[in-house]
């Protein structure tokens, strides 16, 4: 497991040319970008669990047929801070830091003020979020760093408070048909309250405006919603959205906010102040984007933790989503690097499999429909939603597949009916082994699996005369636990689900979590908008935003010349 969890991965700091068996389609031109913890120990110090790890970011940049591959540790103040100091000095999620460890009590006391509600840390190693031509690595953290996604280089530093009044935000933003990004955040005992915020980042800002200024500028708050808890937010990772709603789970796995505050105190990590409430609800809500407000109709069901939203749409009168669910919030608990040991796939093992679930809610409640009666009509789901006494909404999904997780569709889908999930297939083990497609239609999968080979999420990009839902191809980054086996990018036909091609390459390359493509047919709009930018004094930009070399790609000498 050292191989894949323990050790520090090198960076490919300029672009391989990877070694192509099969046949890419001539269609696939753009950029894969991932992200994810790639370092774990600095000096002699050493992160407690994996999701702690310094981002590392990595692309393959394929272009008629060839790929190149190429890898950067993301230059946050964090990293920066760290490498300096030759050890862990800034704090993550589970793993607490001390600048100095030799301060006394008193010392620590006089910095606990500053830690009350901590200032978080900017190692953003989750996802990719584009905004309007920009491209920013995220976190759950109030902080994300804009990058260059073709040279990997990290730009500026980007605080959400300067625009919404968060202190967490999700990694999994929604985006609409223009390209507005639609995100979530926790706002902390801001003016004695605790609340879940909507906000929506435009996707470009409007000419007499605009003056080189980015469009986070102009974000603007969609919705707040309380917490059922002051002092114990839900911890949520994404919500679900439809055409004309939104759909948020506030889950009894809570961060206690009073034991935050003491945590730098008591020598402990935040992580430690969350918890599962196995004997609260889960409270479903459902806010229309076109009121901004929650419907009034309270929705619960039973006490699940839920990472992962798939999609939600609309249907006869109620809102069908589909979540990958857990009974418990053992996942977590796995990834501590002292569990991740060679006995891992023997040793470690979830306590519920997570499992991919439907619920329907219905958007109109019948006052005299009888108590203990089925809201739900809708003939494609068994999901029932039993009305109760006090006008409470019980829902009760329907299970569709067990061993699931990292899910994508089809994103011109996401929103609106759709067929096909693809995921990376885990059971007990929360590592995947397998890349599944899932029919909801017909309730069959199809499976790839390689010996020693362990998938990334599985990302869908369609084929430019795409007319059904899953014409296109599936990428994915495959680490492998076999020395004698390089790591490659596979590319499998989405419909067959057979494979097309693999890039491997010879690097270290790590297991990473999220990311995106970037068609080619994206970079010239790209390229003239940081044009733009540049030639404007007015612009606010923070740091250089240059377009981008070598054909746009990063990639040598050839595609330069294209």
């Amino acid at each position: 497991m050292d191989v894949i969890f323990g050790r520090n991965k090198k960076e490919q700091l300029e672009p391989v040319r990877a070694q192509v068996t099969g046949k890419i389609p001539p269609w696939l031109q753009g950029t894969l970008l991932r992200n994810g913890p790639g370092m774990h120990t600095v000096g002699d110090s050493r992160y407690n669990h994996w999701f702690d790890g310094l981002a590392l970011l990595h692309s393959f940049a394929i272009r008629d047929g060839e790929v190149y591959y190429r890898s950067k540790y993301l230059k946050s103040d964090t990293y920066n801070a760290n490498i300096e100091a030759n050890r862990i000095v800034v704090s993550e999620f589970g793993t607490m830091a001390y600048p100095d460890p030799c301060k006394n009590i008193f010392s620590k006391a006089f910095s606990y003020l500053s830690h009350t509600i901590p200032d978080f840390t900017d190692n953003c190693l989750i996802n990719i979020m584009r905004c309007g031509e920009d491209f920013y690595a995220t976190t759950e953290t109030n902080y994300m760093r804009r990058i260059n996604p073709w040279t990997l280089e990290t730009l500026e530093k980007v605080d959400y408070r300067k625009y919404v009044a968060i202190n967490l935000a999700t990694a999994h933003p929604h985006y609409d048909g223009a390209g507005n990004v639609l995100n979530m955040g926790t706002s902390i005992v801001d003016k004695g309250r605790t609340q879940y915020v909507i906000f929506k980042i435009p996707a470009t800002v409007p000419e007499a405006k605009r003056k080189g200024k980015s469009p986070l500028k102009h974000t603007e708050v969609f919705c707040s919603i309380p917490s059922r808890s002051l002092l114990s937010p839900s911890y949520y990772h994404s919500f679900g959205v439809t055409e004309n709603y939104v759909v948020f789970l506030e889950q009894p796995f809570r961060l206690d906010i009073l034991k935050m505050a003491t945590a730098y105190m008591r020598g402990v990590s935040w992580a430690s102040c969350m918890a599962f409430h196995r004997e609260d609800k889960t409270h479903i809500h459902i806010i229309d984007q076109r009121t901004r407000k929650p419907v009034s109709t309270k929705f619960y069901t039973d006490a699940i933790v839920v990472f992962h939203h798939v999609n939600a749409y609309e249907e006869d009168g109620c809102i069908v989503f589909d979540v990958i669910t857990y009974e418990d919030s053992s996942l977590y608990d796995l990834f501590y690097l002292a569990n991740l040991n060679q006995d891992f796939e023997e040793s470690s093992r979830l306590t519920s499999v997570p499992t991919l679930r439907r619920f329907a809610v219905p958007l109109h409640v019948d006052k005299n429909a009888e108590v203990g009666s089925n809201l739900i009509k809708v003939a494609s789901t068994t999901a029932t939603a039993l009305k109760e006494r006090d006008d409470q909404v019980y829902c009760q999904p329907e299970s569709l597949f067990e061993g699931l997780e990292l899910p994508r569709i089809n994103y011109a889908h996401n929103g609106k009916p759709y067929r096909y999930v693809f995921a990376a297939g885990v059971q007990w083990s929360p590592i995947p082994t397998k890349i599944v497609k899932y029919d909801i239609l017909t309730k069959s999968s199809l499976k790839w699996g390689e010996e020693s080979c362990w998938p990334a999420e599985p990302l869908f990009v369609p084929a430019p005369d795409a007319k059904d839902e899953d014409d296109g191809v599936i990428l994915s980054a495959i680490v492998s636990t076999d020395p004698q086996k390089p790591p490659f990018l596979l590319i499998l036909d989405a419909k067959s689900f057979t494979e097309l091609a693999r890039a491997s390459v010879a690097v270290e390359m790590h297991l990473d979590l999220h990311g995106l493509f970037i068609p080619d047919s994206d970079r010239a709009a790209r390229n003239q908008a940081a044009s733009e930018a540049q030639q404007d004094p007015a612009s606010e930009r923070q740091g250089p935003h240059r377009p981008d070399g070598a054909g746009g790609l990063g990639l040598p000498g050839r595609a330069a010349q294209d």
